[in-house]
């Protein structure tokens, strides 16, 4: 269905959420029509910040709002759903739209196969009822599922709209570009290139993804990447958990705005242990570019204030090759934590692939190689 269609349906007027490409339509749609309205749309950090605006909206309104996200989204709302929104507590109403992810049936990547197995029933044990969309569901049924929605509405309880593989289009286009120079894959590749046989921590999407074909082209082993594939923001906590234990080994974390964003209080933590051991890139182009380019706010803050103010000793921004590559190895020789953010374009190559190897592989082989550090 169009997903100005579904858009209407809902009778919704604001829309908060995370993007995600099973609802790049969704996103563009809301792009094209409201931008980025703080009356009418909001790109949030992370789930559970977005379903807390929205019950913001409903206090200040009595309007019924729209969240949207990707099912891996579903563990950060489940707080605020259960202990605000539900009917036990605040009695909240909300429209949730979930893209649907490792969809069972449904070939996906090994990250979002047990995430689209429990994704409905997640919902469910939260008290909030669901209807699927997918590719062949009319729009009358769609406008049936929410004349039933309206009276659990009314009730102060929530609903969902789960939202399956190519079910939503949307004809309109929308161009996501900034005013940086420097491609996300060479940074990574001027990285690689300076960290050499240290292990990497790279975070969520399009990042991973890069730094796995690069090792493959330059002939090198995995051995030296965790690449975390799921579970966004977290590659900073990851490292840092590595990196206390390997106070020896220098230990590199390759971050993205949209992930520091989203759990930004593990800066807090790593600014308070200071790990001397460890560097702390965020290449930031503003975007949730893996999921469609939506935008992010990182480009309208200082990251490299807030990394200060959190207690790194060392926080530098790069904005060309010759700056990155000074700091790279300035930050090697450094003893001490060191911050260092990236400005990057956005964009990636269209032929752009997924690691090949499993994710069980890629941690057994991972860990025998720090085992040996």
């Amino acid at each position: 269905m169009k997903a100005e269609k579904l858009a209407e349906i809902t009778g919704a007027d604001f829309f908060t959420g995370v993007p995600d490409s099973q609802l790049k339509a969704l996103c563009n749609y809301l792009m094209n029509t409201y931008g980025i309205d703080a009356k009418h749309h909001i790109i949030a950090a992370n789930e559970g910040n977005c379903t807390a605006i929205a019950a913001g909206y409903h206090l200040a309104t009595g309007k019924v709002p729209v969240v949207y996200m990707q099912n891996s989204g579903e563990g950060n709302i489940i707080n605020p759903v259960a202990s605000l929104l539900n009917e036990k507590v605040y009695g909240i109403p909300v429209i949730f739209i979930v893209g649907w992810r490792g969809q069972p049936g449904i070939h996906d990547e090994p990250q979002h196969i047990y995430q689209g197995e429990v994704t409905v029933k997640l919902l469910e044990d939260m008290g909030i009822s669901t209807f699927i969309i997918n590719k062949d569901t009319s729009d009358e049924e769609v406008s049936n599922a929410m004349a039933e929605f309206e009276k659990v509405l009314s009730q102060g309880k929530d609903v969902a709209f789960i939202i399956g593989k190519d079910a939503l289009t949307y004809d309109g286009k929308v161009e996501y570009k900034n005013e940086n120079t420097m491609l996300r894959e060479e940074i990574i590749r001027h990285i690689t290139q300076v960290s050499g046989e240290n292990p990497i921590i790279s975070t969520t999407g399009k990042a991973s993804r890069e730094l796995f074909e690069i090792r493959t082209s330059n002939g090198q082993s995995h051995q030296y990447d965790f690449l975390t594939v799921g579970s966004m923001g977290h590659s900073s906590s990851i490292a840092l958990g590595v990196a206390v234990n390997k106070p020896d080994v220098k230990i590199w974390c390759i971050d993205g705005d949209g992930a520091v964003l989203m759990h930004m209080g593990a800066m807090a933590l790593i600014g308070a242990n200071k790990p001397k051991n460890l560097v702390h890139i965020v290449i930031n182009n503003g975007a949730h570019e893996t999921v469609g380019g939506m935008p992010t706010v990182a480009s309208q803050i200082d990251l490299v204030a807030i990394a200060k103010a959190c207690g790194y000793p060392n926080a530098v921004c790069a904005e060309s090759f010759d700056e990155l590559d000074r700091e790279l190895i300035t930050a090697k020789k450094r003893c001490e934590l060191s911050f260092i953010e990236v400005k990057s374009s956005i964009g990636a190559r269209s032929d752009l692939g997924r690691p090949t190897t499993k994710a069980i592989d890629n941690k057994k082989e991972f860990m025998s190689y720090l085992k040996n550090l």
